[in-house]
């Protein structure tokens, strides 16, 4: 019997099979260990392998298909729905196989060994902040047991670190607060450097280039973007695109009735954070005297609540950016300026 279609259930060691020919009969059940993988499916025809697109999977879909198959990523929220009964490695690599060869099954574009690195530079620097921040309570908590209490951010750190010395506090306080002080400053600097690395990878890369035109999207938005999305193709539209990253409204409807509700907060976490963290940069420099924003994030910003502009902001710019990246071009700012504005 011919195997055409495989749901691979990843794991650590031992990785389970399922697999189905083409009158969709099972062939294949079987449980292979991390070293027998690769020898397994380059005996194996070729074929369609499903998997969920977990940690490792990109790395897997590479080496598979090198050896010639098919391979396909998919979420793994929507594979859950064909799990039929149980939580078991059997159970789950039978739904992959079935939800593989659904043809309204979405999958996920396998990454490239590059798309990851600068995936990875993102993700220690965004560790790295929030264990600045962690780090920062923590000095705050130990400096408050003694009376010592300052502003918030750096300069209010730098205040706490003079105030201990200066007061006459116990040994092993001051110890305590020495050591703290110090990851401080390391988790400052260790993520400045990543920071700077990323803003370099972002100027090496045309599109990366293109995106940074975007008032409100910097380089650490033009540096993933185009490593998260990979072919922007994919994406019928700019909306499509917004909703993927969750920054469009979550619809609820039934009898006919359809009504919208905040924003579905669906697809990457960190990715929607910083275009969010743009609009909100853009509206506070929108509201200062003189400001060069258009007309329309002007008015945005005087009849919407600072959070609701900030996110529709923030989507017309996740549109702005698959344009740019399925187009071509850059961002002309020109075209968005008030006339008087140009004329002066």
């Amino acid at each position: 019997m011919k195997t055409i279609t495989i749901g691979l259930d990843l794991a650590k060691s031992v990785f389970t099979l399922h697999g189905v020919d083409e009158r969709g009969e099972v062939g294949l059940r079987k449980t292979l260990k991390r070293a027998q993988m690769l020898p397994f499916f380059a005996r194996q025809e070729h074929c369609v392998i499903g998997m969920e697109a977990c940690g490792g999977a990109h790395d897997w879909a590479r080496r598979l298909s090198a050896l010639g198959h098919d391979v396909r990523l998919m979420p793994a929220s929507y594979v859950k729905p064909y799990i039929k009964r149980g939580k078991t490695d059997a159970n789950d690599a039978a739904a992959i196989c079935e939800a593989v060869t659904r043809p309204t099954m979405r999958f996920v574009p396998v990454k490239t060994i590059e798309q990851q690195g600068i995936i990875a530079l993102h993700r220690a620097r965004r560790m790295l902040v929030v264990q600045k921040v962690m780090l920062e309570n923590s000095i705050r908590a130990l400096c408050a047991e003694f009376g010592i209490v300052a502003l918030k951010g750096r300069s209010g750190i730098v205040t706490l670190q003079r105030l201990s010395r200066e007061l006459e506090l116990p040994p092993t306080a001051l110890r305590a607060l020495s050591t703290q002080f110090k990851l401080y400053e390391l988790l400052m600097s260790e993520a400045a450097e990543l920071k700077q690395e990323i803003a370099a990878l972002m100027n090496k890369d045309p599109v990366s280039k293109r995106l940074d035109t975007i008032p409100g999207v910097g380089p650490m938005i033009a540096s993933i973007v185009p490593a998260i999305v990979g072919d922007a193709r994919r994406f019928k539209s700019g909306r499509q695109f917004a909703a993927w990253l969750g920054l469009t409204p979550r619809l609820n409807g039934t009898g006919g009735k359809t009504k919208l509700g905040s924003i579905s907060k669906c697809g990457d976490h960190y990715v929607r954070s910083l275009f969010v963290e743009g609009a909100c940069a853009v509206l506070m420099a929108a509201r200062k005297p003189g400001s060069k924003a258009s007309d329309w994030v002007k008015q945005l910003a005087a009849r919407k609540e600072y959070k609701v502009a900030a996110v529709a902001l923030a989507n017309k710019n996740a549109r702005i950016a698959w344009a740019l990246m399925v187009k071509g071009g850059r961002y002309e700012i020109a075209h968005h300026t008030p006339a008087a504005e140009l004329a002066a």
